[in-house]
């Protein structure tokens, strides 16, 4: 994979990460351990260790068990708070290897900021309004949705990362238009 569609997949990687942080990593291990789609230099090989394989997959079903209990899942929201923008800093690095091009401090800040900001969202706003605006019951199904979200971005951004580029092309270009020039146009 070329540098320029590692960048892409590093984004969608993180971004996943930001929803929930053991799919983004689950998906990278499996596939680098089974396909020829991901290439993980070390350390970040470690990831198709056996060992660690297991235990995402664990923590993947813990995150997702948890996360539909109501009340229990606010609290999983804030542990996860720390360890998303994590998970994402580490899929970042590990999917676009420029850790051996550039200085590894700045990799890890890109996913940082990238899970970290999905995760401030996701945790700061959307959580909380679905919860006050339904009363708790929409909180399963938003969680479904999410899962599903950081699955299929996660497949996508390693499979077609182009795709990753272009989705997020869609979404900034909606959000000027629904944030900055719609409102333009109501005066």
């Amino acid at each position: 994979m070329g540098a320029f569609l590692e960048i892409f997949s590093g984004f969608g990687l993180s971004a996943s990460a930001g929803l929930n942080a053991y799919i983004p990593l689950l998906v990278t291990a499996l596939l680098a351990k089974f396909t020829n789609l991901v290439h993980l230099q070390e350390p970040w090989d470690a990831l198709t260790s056996w060992w660690i394989i297991g235990l995402l997959i664990v923590l993947s079903l813990v995150e997702f068990f948890l996360d539909k209990i109501p009340v229990v899942n606010h609290f999983n929201d804030a542990v996860q708070s720390i360890v998303r923008p994590t998970a994402g800093a580490i899929v970042f690095a590990a999917s676009t290897n420029i850790i051996t091009d550039i200085h590894p401090v700045l990799a890890l800040a890109l996913g940082l900021l990238v899970a970290g900001s999905v995760n401030l969202v996701k945790s700061v706003a959307v959580r909380p309004a679905v919860s006050a605006s339904t009363g708790g019951s929409g909180n399963i199904p938003v969680s479904v949705v999410e899962d599903v979200t950081s699955t299929s971005v996660s497949v996508l951004s390693i499979v077609v990362p182009i795709a990753v580029a272009c989705i997020l092309i869609f979404v900034i270009c909606w959000a000027i238009w629904r944030f900055a020039i719609r409102p333009l146009g109501k005066d």
